[in-house]
């Protein structure tokens, strides 16, 4: 008989309509997997009626590298409800799971919408809470309850709203990278790979290949909370960095060493093919899944045999990794009125000296059509960046001087120091591709702008372990946005804040910072910034997430910080609430 290897993950559902939903699993043996609706006991559904009759959906397994996965589109639901569901293989329930301490798990419905585009409720509110940087290791074997870096966001938010499972939750879960640390990994999962193979050779105690990447995603979707709140809030993500390793595609100078090393090209293959699996594919609307020819071909050829599908999916990872244009991972989606475009900052850079870019010109072209498809219905728009695109000025300005000198601005025995200080300090978020930063700031600037702009326009970020709004000052714009423009930063969910970090931006807002900055911008020759810009909160450091709550063109942030110790006994506690509403 098969059982439930990992999930279920409630990954999407369909705005535009309130009637469908997709479902993530992974089984450990060839299935029929069937998701069967029901209103869950003492909750009836919250408006539109009951559900349709044989409401759910099922789905074959199909195999890869000996794992066992399915995306199971759900219909019959119906718009403005609440529906619980569970998970058959094999006609054999396997969710939930036997003597839960949680509720039943949920799909929320939004309410339908009018021909005109308008929700019928007359504006209701779209939660959306995001976050990054989810180290998901435990406490150390014979740590006890205690947890070195603190409690987990995540874990505190599924214990608020299995409290109160009637009450507020989040629409939607944006997860902005580092979702699983391929280059850090916990003493359990280090003991586990020791029996694989020989630590001390490359790539040591960091992950090797796919196998071993399944294994992270155990280790972080297994933890009980987090398990239940992926398959009751719906999830959209992004990868960053460590979800391949630190610093992936600083530079063509980084690339090129890393290339050369024997072990590399089976990690960054594995973490594409792992991360088009367990992240991407729940990005993707049915519709999207329908349509991607990838996504049937592995389907098929992973019903055929146990490796038919692999060698499909390595040569998609080969081709991305070598050619940033040859795929994207970027992706839109609208939760109503609010429309959330989530940008990928890393895989498609371009790195060759001179004409580095943050985004390729095919994915700015996409990213312009995105902000600009239909703004007449869009109330907010979010753009998702795994890195902040405003930074402590500072470290903006830094970034940018050593961009100008590894191109060059100093002269050769520069562009080697630069080069050497970008990959041992990090100098690789928007402000260390200036043309990028610009392109980006023409963009919001431009979507903020005429009689249909959004009423706000948020940038969602995190990387940096902490949390900060920053606001640009639009004065010497030639023509300033009527949308209110914010960055809004927040991480981690759950990692350690080192000393350095707190010191380093705390200093790198303050004034001496912003003189010290002009002073290497000056060094890098480079004119004076059109846009400037200011921290109006923060800097929070903890373990933490925010939430957006957006009803018509009003707009509220919330700051929770995760507290307490000892099993179960995380809960989040709100540091920070205001108003971002225009004017």
């Amino acid at each position: 008989m098969a059982g439930l290897r990992l999930g279920p993950l409630l990954r999407q559902i369909d705005w535009e309509t309130g009637e469908r939903a997709t479902v993530w699993v992974e089984t450990d043996a060839p299935c029929e997997v069937e998701v069967r609706c029901s209103p869950p006991a003492g909750a009836p559904a919250r408006g539109a009626g009951d559900l349709a009759p044989g409401a759910g959906g099922t789905a074959r397994t199909w195999q890869l590298a000996g794992h066992h996965y399915a995306l199971v589109e759900v219909t019959g639901l119906r718009p403005d409800s609440v529906v619980g569901y569970e998970v058959l293989l094999d006609g054999e329930r396997v969710w939930p799971l036997p003597d839960s301490r949680f509720p039943a798990s949920t799909i929320r419905t939004p309410p339908a919408r009018t021909g005109a585009g308008e929700e019928a409720t007359g504006g209701f509110a779209v939660r959306v809470a995001f976050g990054s940087c989810r180290w998901a290791a435990p406490p150390a074997p014979g740590a006890g309850a205690h947890d070195p870096i603190g409690p987990d966001a995540l874990d505190a938010l599924a214990a608020r709203i299995a409290r109160d499972p009637d009450g507020e939750r989040p629409d939607v879960l944006v997860l902005l990278g580092d979702q699983v640390y391929a280059d850090e990994t916990s003493a359990a999962t280090r003991d586990w790979l020791a029996t694989r193979r020989d630590l001390s050779q490359p790539p040591w105690d960091q992950v090797a290949d796919y196998e071993e990447y399944t294994r992270l995603y155990d280790e972080s979707w297994l933890d009980p909370e987090v398990r239940w709140l992926l398959s009751t809030v719906p999830s959209c993500m992004i990868f960053d960095d460590h979800d391949v390793i630190d610093d992936w595609n600083t530079s063509a100078a980084w690339q090129a060493r890393m290339r050369a090393a024997p072990w590399w090209r089976e990690r960054v293959l594995s973490g594409l093919m792992s991360y088009w699996v367990y992240q991407h594919l729940g990005n993707l609307s049915p519709a999207e899944l329908a349509a991607d020819e990838l996504y049937a071909a592995v389907r098929a050829a992973g019903r055929e045999g146990p490796d038919g599908a692999m060698g499909l999916l390595r040569d998609f990872a080969a081709r991305a990794d070598a050619d940033p244009t040859f795929t994207r991972w970027s992706y839109r989606r609208d939760f109503g009125r609010v429309r959330l475009v989530m940008v990928d900052n890393r895989a498609a850079r371009v790195l060759t000296e001179g004409s580095r870019s943050m985004l390729d010109k095919e994915e700015l072209s996409w990213l312009r059509d995105q902000f600009h498809d239909a703004p007449e219905t869009v109330d907010h728009l979010l753009v998702g960046a795994s890195l902040p695109w405003l930074l402590p000025p500072f470290v903006h300005d830094v970034e940018g001087w050593n961009a100008a000198l590894c191109a060059g601005e100093r002269g050769q025995r520069w562009a080697r120091l630069a080069e050497d200080l970008r990959q041992r300090a990090d100098l690789e978020h928007w402000s260390a591709f200036p043309a990028s930063f610009d392109a980006l700031t023409e963009l919001i600037a431009e979507a903020g702008s005429g009689p249909a702009a959004p009423a706000t326009i948020s940038v969602l970020s995190g990387d940096v372990h902490h949390a900060y709004v920053a606001e640009p000052d639009w004065s010497r714009w030639p023509r300033p946005p009527v949308s209110r423009v914010l960055q809004l930063t927040c991480s981690p969910v759950h990692n350690s804040i080192p000393a350095s970090i707190r010191i380093g931006f705390r200093f790198g807002w303050s004034q001496p910072a912003r003189l010290l900055g002009r002073l290497f911008a000056r060094h890098a020759r480079a004119g004076r910034a059109k846009l400037s810009w200011r921290r109006t909160g923060g800097p929070w450091f903890g373990n933490q997430l925010m939430t957006l709550t957006l009803r018509g063109r009003h707009a509220r942030l919330r700051l929770d910080q995760a507290r307490g110790t000892g099993p179960g006994a995380a809960r989040l506690v709100t540091t920070e609430q205001r108003d971002l509403t225009p004017g």
